[in-house]
């Protein structure tokens, strides 16, 4: 019998997705271990949301296996949804409750006794440090608070999973940082989490393990720093030159580094060390405008896997 200690919260063995003859999610394994942080990463349309959906237990699968927490998302889904907890991509807030009553009134649809509610309401609202707003009403609100307060909604149940479908779309920087910080606290609880998102910095700050989807496929799978190992190089020069020049510039510079991407505004150039292809550029009489080194990013790793183009 497997440790439930050890045993994956989530596992996926070639998990299909179709509606109608549409097929969203194709064929993919997945593991999620306890404790981690596992992030589905891609651009819109590769899949993610409706990986989650079927994770969440409330879309069924189309094909393959999928278990959650052991359970069988097509007959124990009720089972599987009262240790789960969901942040949805959009806010679903009550308007006509206050901050606190979202919370307690959430609560008592997992079968929660009313002090157990407001209890849990009050450690959520100073965990997610909406306490002075407890009495105030949804609209007052701004949307960093709100997304705060649906997070602190979705941790109701004390579940074992938290899924967080793109938490912090549409936040400005300091906002989201602070929901970083919460959901890193989390963490540390002990507190699985699996999350969509398509910033890259959210998920070099947040997941412990990721997998880039693309199209319903995973393209790549790893850490954020084992994946940067393998598909970019430690460095990246990037040169800018006036307009209409790149194509020339860009035959002068053939060979100087592992890879070369040309864009409309500017030349990446992929290499250990930066420094030493902008000298090499230098050498070949390339006379940039401007010229930048940067470590290689999750960014980059996504670009290269998924492309440049928008998606539909």
């Amino acid at each position: 019998m497997p440790d439930p200690t050890t045993a994956p919260l989530v596992r996926a063995r070639a998990l299909t997705k179709s509606y109608g003859d549409f097929q969203a999610v194709r064929g993919i394994d997945i593991d999620v271990a306890p404790g981690e942080a596992f992030g589905f990463l891609g651009p819109n349309g590769a899949g993610k949301s409706s990986t989650m959906r079927m994770v969440a237990a409330v879309s069924p699968v189309t094909s393959g296996e999928l278990r959650i927490l052991g359970l069988d998302p097509a007959t124990d889904g009720p089972q599987i949804r009262a240790q789960i907890g969901v942040c949805p991509q959009e806010d679903t807030l009550d308007t006509e409750l206050t901050v606190r009553e979202n919370l307690v009134v959430y609560g008592r649809y997992f079968g929660m006794s009313r002090q157990r509610c407001r209890q849990r309401a009050d450690e959520l609202l100073e965990f997610v440090h909406l306490a002075d707003k407890a009495g105030g009403k949804i609209t007052a609100l701004s949307g960093g608070m709100k997304r705060r307060l649906t997070i602190a909604r979705s941790l109701v149940n004390e579940p074992r999973l938290l899924l967080l479908d793109e938490p912090t779309t549409g936040l400005d920087p300091q906002a989201r940082h602070v929901v970083w910080d919460q959901l890193y606290r989390l963490k540390q609880t002990g507190v699985t989490i699996v999350l969509t998102t398509h910033y890259m910095d959210e998920a070099e700050q947040l997941c412990d393990r990721l997998v880039v989807m693309d199209q319903g496929a995973i393209a790549a799978e790893g850490s954020p720093r084992t994946l940067i190992e393998a598909y970019s190089t430690r460095e990246v020069a990037e040169i800018r030159m006036g307009v209409g020049d790149n194509a020339v510039a860009a035959d002068k510079a053939e060979g100087l580094a592992e890879r070369m991407e040309v864009l409309p505004d500017r030349i990446l150039l992929y290499a250990d060390s930066g420094d030493a292809v902008l000298e090499a550029v230098h050498a070949r009489g390339i006379r940039p405008q401007s010229t930048l080194v940067r470590r290689s990013t999750l960014e980059d790793v996504f670009l290269r896997l998924t492309g440049r183009s928008l998606g539909e």
